[in-house]
C-alpha cells in the first residue's frame, strides 16, 4: 500500500478534487483545488501556520485525488461527492431538502393557488422556492381570505353539488357551482399573482382605483371587499423592511465564529426589500474562513433553492469566477458574488455578521439552558453518566389492535427527529389481549441487540409506565449482555379521590429506578421533570400519530377488501389517485376506470358498491 508521504510527492499540479479517510477506509473530508499539489501538502505541512486544521490531519489514514479538466467541474464534483459520503467534517446544512413554491394553475378554466414542494412541467406557473415555508403559506392564507379564490382540488371541485363552507364564510366564489363570470374570477387571479410577484404597490393603485368606481355606482357591499383587499395588502407592506433602493434580488451572507463554534447567517432581499432569513450553527470546524465560506455556498446552493442575482459576501474567495460561472449557467442568467468594501452593500453585509453575532449569543443561552437542564436530571436521578443522549420508549394499542411501538431520541436535550423509529411487534399476537410488558421487552431487545452491534447506545433510557416496564427494560439489557445504560420507568399521574369527598387530588408524577421500591417524586415545576415529561409526551405522540395512520389505511383496506380482483397493489393506486376512502366513495365510474391497473369489470363492481341500486 502506498503511504500518504509518497502520495503528496506525486501529487500533480491540477485542479481537482481530494478525499480523506479513516482508518476504516471511510471518507472523512472532502475538499476541492485549483492547484491539488499546493493545497493537499498544505494541510501536512506543520510549518504554514494552519494548526487548526491538526485536529482532521490526525484522524487521515489514506488519501485520494481526482483530477478534473477545470475548476468548475472540480467544484461540480466536489458537490456530489459530499452527496455521496456524506463526510463527517464537511459543512452539512440541516436544511437539505424540497422547498416550498406557491403553484398557480393558470391551464385550468378556474384557477387555483396553493404551495407545493414538487415542481413540474404541467403548465402551471410557479413561484420561488421560498426559503421561509412560514412567509409561503402566510402568503397563500392572505390570497384565500381576500381574493376568493377556490383552494379545492380538481376533484373535488368536479364533484360538488352545492358550495362548501369556504363559500359560506366568504373566502371564495363558488366557482364549483354558481354561475362566476370567468372574468372577475380570472381578474381576481391576476391580482394574486401581483401580490405573490411583490409588485403590492401597482396592486394597491389598481385596487384603490376599483374600489371609488364602486362606491360611486354605490356598491357599497363590493366596495367594502376591496377595502379589506387594500388593508390586507398594506399590511404585509408594513412587515417588508426597504433595505435597497435599487430593488435587486440578492442573499447576503454573514460568519461569526468562536473558536470551532461558527455562525453563519444568510439574509434574503426580493426587489430591494428585506424577506426573511437563515441561520445556521456550524460546529467543531477550524478551518479558515475561507474554506468554510465556500463549503457553506456548495451547501446552500443545492436543489431547487433560488439564486438571485446577486450574492454578497464578507470575504473574497480564491475560486470567485468559478462560482460566479457555475450559479450563473444553473439560473440562466448572471450572477455575481460581491465583496463589498464600502457603501449601502458593505452595511448589508455588517447587517449579516450582526445577525450572526446575536444568533449565536442567543442559541449559546439556549444551550446553557438544556445543560442546566441535564445536569439537574443527573443530579435528581443520581446518574452516574451525564445523559446526553436520551431515549424514550412507548407502547401504542387501542382494544387490543395495531400494537406499535415508538421510539424518540433526544440529544443535548433536544428532539433529535432522524432517529425516531416505529416498531412492528412481532412475536406478541396483540388481539389475544395485549401484553404491554411483553412488547416493550421485545423492542428493548432488538434495540439494545442492534446497538451492541453498532456500538450505538444511548445514556439513558426512559419507559412510559411503572416497575412493570422498568422491569423490561432491565430483563432486555440482561438477556443482550450489556451495562452502562440508565434505565428509569416514568409513570403518570393517579387520580386520588377520598370515599367521601368531593374533592379530587391528582398524585405527582413517579420516576422509577432500578433496585429502588419507592418512586422518585420531583418537584412539580422543576427542570427535570420537565424535560422527563417533554420526552414521554413526544414519545406518546409519536406513536399515536402512526396508529392513527395505521387505523385509517386498515379501514381503507377493509372496505375495499369485500371486492374480487382488488388487491393490494390496486388499493395503493386507488389512494394515491383519490386521496382517502371518501373520495373512492365519491369518484364516478370513468374516474375509477382512469386509475392504472383497473379494467371494466372491477370498477364496475367497486362503483356499484357505493352507490347501490334502490329497491
Amino acid at each position: 500500500m502506498i503511504s500518504i508521504d509518497e502520495k503528496l510527492t506525486n501529487l500533480p499540479s491540477r485542479p481537482g478534487v481530494y478525499l480523506m479517510r479513516d482508518k476504516s477506509g471511510k471518507v472523512i473530508y472532502v475538499g476541492k483545488a485549483k492547484d491539488l499539489r499546493a493545497r493537499v501538502r498544505a494541510y501536512f505541512n506543520r510549518s504554514d501556520g494552519r494548526s487548526q486544521i491538526e485536529f482532521l490531519i490526525r484522524r487521515v489514514e489514506d488519501l485520494e485525488t481526482l483530477v478534473t479538466s477545470n475548476d468548475k467541474e472540480a467544484l461540480i464534483l466536489e458537490n456530489n461527492l459530499i452527496k455521496q459520503y456524506k463526510p463527517r467534517y464537511n459543512i452539512r446544512l440541516k436544511d437539505d431538502k424540497s422547498y416550498l413554491s406557491i403553484k398557480v394553475t393558470v391551464q385550468h378554466p378556474w384557477p387555483r393557488i396553493f404551495t407545493t414542494r414538487k415542481m413540474v412541467k404541467d403548465g402551471s406557473r410557479y413561484f420561488g422556492p421560498f426559503s421561509s415555508a412560514v412567509a409561503a403559506r402566510e402568503t397563500v392564507d392572505i390570497i384565500e381570505k381576500h381574493f376568493l379564490l377556490r383552494n379545492c382540488t380538481d376533484h373535488n371541485f368536479r364533484n360538488r353539488s352545492r358550495p362548501c363552507l369556504q363559500y359560506e364564510i366568504k373566502r371564495c366564489m363558488g366557482p364549483c357551482v354558481l354561475p362566476v363570470s370567468p372574468e372577475e374570477y380570472r381578474e381576481q387571479v391576476r391580482q394574486a399573482v401581483l401580490f405573490i410577484e411583490g409588485r403590492q404597490h401597482e396592486l394597491l393603485a389598481e385596487l384603490k382605483q376599483r374600489m371609488e368606481v364602486k362606491a360611486e355606482a354605490l356598491e357599497f357591499e363590493s366596495a367594502a371587499k376591496i377595502r379589506d383587499q387594500i388593508q390586507a395588502v398594506e399590511k404585509t407592506l408594513e412587515k417588508q423592511h426597504m433595505v435597497s433602493h435599487w430593488g435587486a434580488d440578492q442573499d447576503i451572507f454573514g460568519l461569526y465564529r468562536e473558536g470551532g463554534f461558527i455562525e453563519a447567517q444568510v439574509l434574503f432581499v426580493r426587489q430591494g426589500k428585506l424577506t426573511g432569513n437563515q441561520a445556521y450553527s456550524l460546529q467543531d470546524l477550524e478551518f479558515p474562513d475561507e474554506e468554510i465560506m465556500g463549503s457553506l455556498l456548495t451547501q446552500f446552493y443545492q436543489g431547487q433553492r433560488f439564486i438571485p442575482d446577486e450574492i454578497l459576501l464578507p470575504l473574497e474567495l480564491e475560486d470567485r469566477d468559478t462560482r460566479e460561472e457555475y450559479l450563473s449557467e444553473r439560473k440562466g442568467k448572471r450572477v455575481s458574488l460581491v465583496v463589498p468594501q464600502r457603501g449601502d452593500k458593505r452595511r448589508l453585509v455588517e447587517m449579516a455578521e450582526q445577525n450572526a453575532h446575536q444568533s449565536f449569543a442567543e442559541r449559546h443561552d439556549q444551550e446553557k439552558a438544556r445543560e442546566k437542564m441535564l445536569q439537574e436530571l443527573q443530579a435528581q436521578l443520581r446518574l452516574k453518566h451525564y445523559p446526553q443522549r436520551i431515549e424514550c420508549y412507548d407502547i401504542s394499542m387501542i382494544h387490543g389492535a395495531h400494537a406499535v411501538g415508538s421510539r424518540v431520541t433526544f440529544i443535548g436535550g433536544e428532539p433529535e427527529k432522524s432517529l425516531y423509529r416505529h416498531y412492528r411487534i412481532r412475536s406478541i399476537d396483540a388481539s389475544s389481549g395485549g401484553d404491554d410488558f411483553g412488547m416493550m421487552l421485545e423492542i428493548l431487545k432488538r434495540r439494545f441487540t442492534r446497538g451492541k452491534q453498532e456500538e450505538d447506545l444511548p445514556d439513558l433510557v426512559v419507559v412510559d409506565g411503572g416497575k412493570g416496564q422498568l422491569a423490561m427494560a432491565l430483563a432486555a439489557m440482561r438477556e443482550v449482555g450489556i451495562d452502562g445504560i440508565h434505565v428509569v420507568g416514568l409513570a403518570k399521574m393517579r387520580v386520588q379521590s377520598a370515599p367521601r369527598s368531593a374533592e379530587i387530588e391528582r398524585s405527582e408524577e413517579r420516576v422509577f429506578l432500578p433496585g429502588q421500591s419507592n418512586p422518585v417524586i420531583l418537584k412539580r415545576n422543576s427542570n427535570a421533570l420537565f424535560l422527563l415529561q417533554q420526552v414521554r409526551d413526544e414519545a406518546h405522540r409519536f406513536a399515536i400519530t402512526h396508529h392513527k395512520k395505521l387505523r385509517s389505511r386498515q379501514t381503507l383496506y377493509s372496505a375495499l377488501d369485500r371486492i374480487p380482483g382488488i388487491g393490494a397493489a390496486r388499493k395503493r393506486a386507488l389512494l394515491r389517485a383519490f386521496g382517502s376512502m371518501k373520495g373512492v366513495e365519491q369518484a364516478s365510474l370513468d374516474e375509477l376506470l382512469q386509475v392504472p391497473t383497473m379494467n371494466e369489470k372491477v370498477a364496475q363492481q367497486l362503483w356499484q358498491m357505493f352507490h347501490p341500486a334502490p329497491c
